[in-house]
C-alpha cells in the first residue's frame, strides 16, 4: 500500500513553517544525521520476552535540524542570558525505520507440533515507518559552556510528538495438514492461514497514519566548535496498534506498538 503523502506533506510544511519562523528571529542552526538499530515491541511474538526483543529488531535512519536559542546567528553574538536560551533546543526530524517481524518463544518452540504454532511460525511481518516531528532537548549544563569547549558532554533528555506514516506487510506460508480443511497459501484474507484464537480482523496490511510521543535521553561530544556527535536512546509509543499489521485482542495484547531506537548521530553548526 502507498504511504499515505498528502498528510505527511502537510505535517512537514506545519514543521518547516514552525522552523522558518524562529529563523526570522536570528537563532542559529544546526543539522545532523542519525543511524541505528532499532527494536520493535508489537503484537508479534511473547511480551517480554528476550528473544522477541532481540530477534524483532530492524535499523532507522533520519535527518535532525536543531534551533539553539543560545546563539543569534544575523549578529554572530550569544543571546540574552535566560535559563531558556542556555539549557534548551527545538529539534525537528524527518525520519524512517524498518523491522522484519516474527513470533518467537514458547508458542513457537521446536515441541509445540500443532497446527496453531505452525501458522504463528510461517506468519511473518514488516513495520515500515516514516516520521516527521518535533521535540524539546533539555541540557542539564550550559549550551553556551558546552559550544566554547569548557566540558566535553553535554547529556539531554527530549519529548515531543511525532505524526507517523505507517506502511505495514503481511506474509503467510501457512499449508493446513487437514485434507478436510484445506487453505488459500498465501491469502491473508484467508483466516484459516493465522492462529485460530485471534479473532477474524486481526490482520491488516492497509497504511495508515498516526500519531506518536517520543522521549529520549543521551548526550553530545563535543568533536569540534563546529560538530558533534550524538548518541541517544528512543522511545516512540504510537496511538495505534496497526504499524504492524496485526491487532489480535488477547489478553496479552495490552498496549499500542511502540518501540526503541540507539540513534547514532553527527551534528554540524550552520551559522
Amino acid at each position: 500500500m502507498a504511504i499515505d503523502t498528502k498528510k505527511l506533506y502537510a505535517a512537514f510544511v506545519f514543521i518547516l513553517a514552525m522552523q522558518l519562523s524562529y529563523s526570522q528571529l536570528g537563532f542559529s542552526h544546526e543539522l545532523g544525521v542519525i543511524v541505528g538499530p532499532v527494536a520493535y515491541q508489537s503484537d508479534f511474538g511473547v511480551r517480554s520476552d528476550f528473544e522477541t526483543n532481540s530477534g524483532n529488531a530492524g535499523f532507522g535512519i533520519g535527518i535532525v535540524h536543531y534551533i539553539n536559542f543560545s546563539y543569534r546567528s544575523d549578529c554572530n553574538c550569544y543571546t540574552t542570558k535566560k535559563y531558556f536560551n542556555d539549557h534548551f533546543k527545538l529539534r525537528s526530524e524527518i525520519s524512517w525505520n524498518k523491522t522484519k517481524l516474527q513470533h518467537f518463544g514458547e508458542f513457537v518452540a521446536e515441541d509445540q507440533l500443532t497446527e496453531n504454532a505452525e501458522r504463528l511460525r510461517t506468519h511473518s511481518g514488516e513495520a515500515q515507518n516514516w516520521d516527521i516531528g518535533m521535540q524539546l532537548e533539555f541540557f542539564p549544563r550550559s549550551i553556551r559552556g558546552f559550544s566554547a569547549g569548557v566540558y566535553k558532554f553535554a547529556p539531554f533528555a527530549s519529548l515531543g510528538a511525532h505524526y507517523v506514516s505507517y506502511n505495514p506487510s503481511v506474509t503467510t506460508t501457512y499449508v493446513s495438514s487437514d485434507p478436510l480443511n484445506p487453505n488459500d497459501v498465501g491469502n491473508i484474507e484467508d483466516p484459516n492461514n493465522f492462529y485460530q484464537l485471534w479473532e477474524p480482523g486481526s490482520i491488516s496490511d492497509q497504511s495508515g497514519t498516526t500519531w506518536s510521543i517520543v522521549g529520549s535521553i543521551g548526550t553530545r561530544y563535543k568533536l569540534s566548535i563546529l560538530s558533534d556527535l550524538m548518541i541517544d536512546l528512543r522511545f516512540q509509543y504510537m496511538f495505534s496498534d496497526w504499524t504492524d499489521g496485526l491487532n489480535h485482542q488477547l489478553p496479552s495484547n495490552q498496549n499500542n506498538d511502540w518501540l526503541v531506537w540507539l540513534n547514532f548521530g553527527y551534528i554540524y553548526y550552520l551559522d
